[in-house]
């Protein structure tokens, strides 16, 4: 039986904390300083409401603010650690992507999914950068052209997954961007049926990723975790003879030391 969802005409729901939240998620890679006006207009919320949400959040230490510019602060962050930390895995999955890095020197996260968005939640990164915006933990990014997300996607009951690909809106990023929800769908399934997936230059030309799902001893979902490369240095036939193997037995490292 699944958990019981309130609805936001339900008396325990909190409107305040709803949209407070709903101000920290207009920042994001496209708009990481705004005007209060800005805010108010990617919100859908009046000038008053929406200055009041980002005095409360300054005061918090969550929001910075430079002249009439708002921007998210540092201690956001603590919020995708908190996630990590409440779950009683943070360190392990931490030390996992280190030495992924140090294995191979690449960038490796871990992401779970939230609607049609994968979150990064935690992230160990290369030298090298290999997209134009900067990931970190809170970063977040469409499933349906992200590893990550395909790969947790293949993880949804068949219902949730058709409601996904009906209401996701699929925006071109490059000319490999899969713009067909039926083929973005065989995708996803070959996904679930191989236990992982790649995702080949779809969100940023010259960006190559692979991701496995990681499960706790119980079997339960924790999220999925991550290689991504450059194109121009690692081809296909590596990620998946040299790093899916990798991947795999870090996820089963993992699986060994959460309960």
């Amino acid at each position: 039986m699944q958990d019981e969802v309130l609805n936001p005409e339900d008396r325990d729901f909190v409107t305040a904390l709803a949209s407070g939240l709903e101000v920290i998620q207009a920042f994001d890679e496209a708009h990481p300083r705004m005007t209060l006006s800005e805010v108010a207009a990617r919100t859908g919320m009046n000038r008053a409401k929406a200055r009041r949400f980002l005095l409360t959040l300054h005061a918090l230490g969550y929001v910075k603010k430079q002249g009439r510019a708002f921007e998210l602060a540092p201690k956001v962050l603590q919020l995708g650690y908190s996630f990590l930390s409440a779950n009683n895995y943070r360190s392990v999955i931490q030390q996992v992507l280190e030495d992924i890095t140090a294995e191979i020197g690449e960038s490796a996260s871990m992401g779970v999914l939230e609607g049609d968005e994968v979150i990064y939640v935690a992230r160990s990164a290369a030298s090298h950068r290999l997209l134009a915006i900067t990931l970190s933990v809170g970063t977040r990014l469409p499933a349906a052209h992200t590893s990550l997300g395909r790969v947790l996607l293949a993880q949804l009951p068949e219902n949730e997954l058709e409601a996904f690909l009906q209401r996701v809106k699929l925006d071109r990023y490059t000319d490999r961007t899969v713009m067909d929800k039926a083929e973005l769908k065989r995708r996803i399934i070959e996904g679930r049926q191989m236990g992982y997936a790649i995702v080949d230059q779809e969100l940023d030309s010259g960006l190559r990723s692979l991701a496995v799902p990681v499960f706790d001893a119980n079997g339960k979902l924790l999220g999925g975790i991550n290689i991504s490369t450059n194109a121009a240095r690692v081809d296909c036939d590596t990620l998946q003879q040299r790093y899916l193997p990798l991947l795999q037995e870090k996820a089963r490292r993992i699986r060994a030391h959460i309960s």
